[in-house]
């Protein structure tokens, strides 16, 4: 059994900063890579950024490029996602995923395997 659990989120006024954290447990088996995806209302749940499993290798979406940071050290099942001048566009429930690989997280959602329960990142203008 895989537990998927994230801390952070809450409200932010546009422009400032807030950190969603992810820890994956249990046996993952072949997936490895840690990743967010992101959705809010009416929309589809939409890739955010995703990390390889040494951490060494990032991926992130137009949108968040140079404003996010995702981060984890190597061997170690947890990761960070570090938001910077957020948008009010950027108000989304965020979930973390666990993936093969942090390249296929980005361009297929079905490599997510396991998820979290999501959390509320509200941007207010």
């Amino acid at each position: 059994q895989v537990q998927v659990t994230e801390s952070g989120g809450g409200l932010v006024q546009a422009g400032g900063s807030l950190r969603l954290s992810c820890a994956a447990s249990g046996r993952t088996d072949s997936s490895t890579a840690l990743g967010y995806f992101r959705q809010a209302p009416g929309k589809e749940r939409e890739f955010v950024a995703a990390v390889s499993e040494s951490g060494s290798i990032t991926y992130y979406s137009d949108s968040v490029t140079g404003r996010f940071t995702i981060s984890k050290a190597s061997a170690e099942n947890t990761v960070t996602l570090q938001m910077n001048n957020l948008k009010p566009e950027d108000t989304a429930v965020y979930y973390c995923a666990v993936g093969t690989s942090a390249f296929r997280l980005k361009h297929d959602v079905k490599d997510a395997k396991y998820w979290g329960k999501g959390t509320l990142v509200t941007v207010s203008s």
